[in-house]
């Protein structure tokens, strides 16, 4: 493991609500190709923390990767909805343009 990993897995024993470090351990387990832990983790922030905007972008990319495309335009629309809601126009916007790809990719 890691030494970034393990310190981010240390991070969260000792504050399991700490979103920061739950998304910042998800992107490293995705590097290292353990794309289920990571959608664990994503998953468990939009449940625990629905606010933190930035988990709806790289929880829908992963649905991508995992051929989930209708749970991908899901996060993409709810982190749409979420990002209005923050006033985060720059989220809103990337958001925006990744379901706006991901729609015209379906479409052919």
């Amino acid at each position: 493991m890691n030494n970034n990993i393990s310190k981010l897995a240390a991070r969260i024993k000792n504050d399991p609500k700490d979103s920061f470090s739950k998304f910042a351990l998800a992107l490293e387990l995705i590097k290292i190709d353990q794309k289920e832990k990571a959608l664990s983790l994503f998953l468990n922030i939009k449940q625990t923390d629905p606010d933190y905007v930035g988990v709806y972008y790289h929880l829908a990319k992963l649905f991508e990767e995992l051929n989930e495309n209708k749970k991908a335009l899901e996060a993409y629309n709810l982190g749409i909805e979420v990002a209005i809601k923050m006033k985060h126009l720059h989220a809103k916007s990337e958001l925006e343009g990744a379901l706006l790809n991901l729609e015209l990719e379906m479409e052919s």
